[in-house]
């Protein structure tokens, strides 16, 4: 695995200019190739081009996009012979093929590394975690948005740090006084020229163990961000295994643990957000805590407190014939799911019953951490997608499955009634049968609406 952590940049006075920061793409060494053409892939090359990187130096490589130049990568090493790779988070760096390139000399490089060459007086906060990330990102948003007028928000969550470079460098958009990135384990791992004000983690629990050596690989590659942070790294104090592992790490003043209970957290009535559930208490207790270290307005927090939630984040569709359907279609991780469902189970009406929607594509989690779900008499569990059997035997609980997502809800949609709940909190990832899990959520959404009619 590559050790990108080791370099840190300091962070330059106000006054420097964008050509001077510039210096380091300007250093890239050409051909350069970008890895993987998603969001971050585009927006990678955008920022190339816009710093002055000729476009007929700068080619592409996806295998799954025919639009891109190389699809197989063999060819690209051959026949381009890339002297620079700009490697999207996706594709593991870890891959032989990679590894194999940065032996032999060629730059290993990230859309994250080619905006950081573009900061100059920004401040930023970087938030990262296994489940969480993206409300507490979210959160810190609404509080951004209450009081600046040029912050900019995004990393794994919506728009890419490069778009933002690409916009300050065209002159689209100001430099922004707060950037807020939200990062996930990929990204971490290279991000180089990344230096962070503040910085958080929400959580630590099983995921994405199909890219790491073990679990604890996965969470070192999360912690590895408070290299990066410069003032003070905060935790949550309901983050799974989180406490624990940061007890492992030994005593760090750098680092402080944040709970709810705060007392320096009472005065600001979090408990009147708008938010629902009580894992979100936690998660706005966070944001608020970060927001007043870096000294924030009060208007901060009163913008996160009337934050309503994200799509596809335990989000309320509300009623249908008296049936109430929750998207939580992000939910990939058994902490999630069990999050999801035990707020469900809290705020389900009197007599009703729980349809909890469990399946997708697998990624080595340990499902059986939903056997405890068991005890609840008033869910039924249904399987579905191409996990549906390895999630049942693995969570011995009882339940219909189905091969399709359509075809489980049209068994739910048959049999729920008024008074019940149908979530889905699914645990896989939605790659069986959809191209993401906002794809996904968006597909359930739809079906809710048709049921409507039905």
């Amino acid at each position: 695995m590559l050790d990108v952590q080791k370099k840190k940049w300091a962070k330059l006075p106000p006054d420097t200019t964008i050509c001077q920061m510039n210096q380091y793409i300007k250093n890239l060494k050409s051909p350069i190739a970008i890895v993987g053409m998603g969001k971050s892939g585009e927006a990678a090359k955008r920022l190339l081009i816009a710093c002055g990187v000729q476009p007929d130096s700068i080619k592409t490589f996806d295998g799954k996009l025919e639009s891109a130049d190389y699809r197989d990568h063999n060819k690209l090493m051959s026949d381009l012979k890339p002297q620079t790779l700009v490697v999207s988070p996706g594709v593991p760096l870890a891959s032989p093929w990679i590894q194999e390139a940065q032996n032999n000399g060629v730059k290993i490089t990230s859309e994250i590394s080619l905006a950081c060459s573009c900061i100059t007086s920004e401040k930023l906060i970087g938030v990262t975690g296994s489940v969480g990330k993206s409300t507490t990102v979210s959160l810190l948003q609404a509080g951004l948005e209450a009081f600046s007028k040029t912050g900019f928000v995004g990393g794994n969550l919506g728009i890419p740090f490069a778009s933002y470079a690409a916009d300050v460098v065209e002159k689209k958009r100001p430099t922004a006084d707060w950037i807020v990135l939200e990062l996930s384990s990929y990204q971490l791992e290279n991000c180089e020229g990344l230096n962070l004000d503040f910085s958080a983690i929400t959580y630590f629990t099983s995921n994405h163990l199909e890219r790491y050596e073990s679990l604890e690989h996965y969470y070192q590659t999360k912690w590895n961000i408070l290299g990066i942070t410069k003032h003070k790294m905060l935790l949550n104090s309901e983050g799974g295994d989180l406490i624990e592992y940061s007890k492992s790490k030994g005593h760090n003043e750098q680092v402080r643990v944040i709970s709810k209970g705060d007392r320096n957290l009472q005065t600001l009535n979090l408990q009147k957000a708008q938010l629902i559930g009580q894992h979100n208490q936690d998660n706005i207790a966070l944001a608020s805590a970060l927001a007043m270290d870096a000294h924030w307005p009060d208007s901060a927090i009163e913008g996160m407190k009337n934050f309503k939630g994200l799509s596809h984040r335990l989000e309320n569709l509300g009623h249908v014939k008296g049936v109430r359907f929750i998207n939580d279609s992000k939910a990939t991780a058994m902490d999630s799911v069990l999050i999801a469902t035990t707020a469900a189970i809290d705020t389900l009406s009197p007599g009703g019953k729980l349809y909890l929607l469990l399946g997708g594509r697998d990624k080595n989690l340990p499902w059986e951490q939903l056997s405890v779900l068991a005890r609840f008499q008033d869910v039924e569990f249904i399987f579905f997608g191409e996990c549906r059997s390895i999630a049942q035997e693995k969570s011995h609980l009882p339940g219909e499955s189905h091969a399709k997502l359509s075809e489980a809800l049209s068994s739910v949609f048959s049999k729920a009634r008024s008074q019940d709940t149908v979530l889905l909190s699914p645990g896989g990832t939605s790659l069986d049968e959809f191209k993401s899990f906002e794809d996904r959520g968006d597909f359930f959404k739809k079906k809710v609406a048709e049921f409507a009619t039905l």
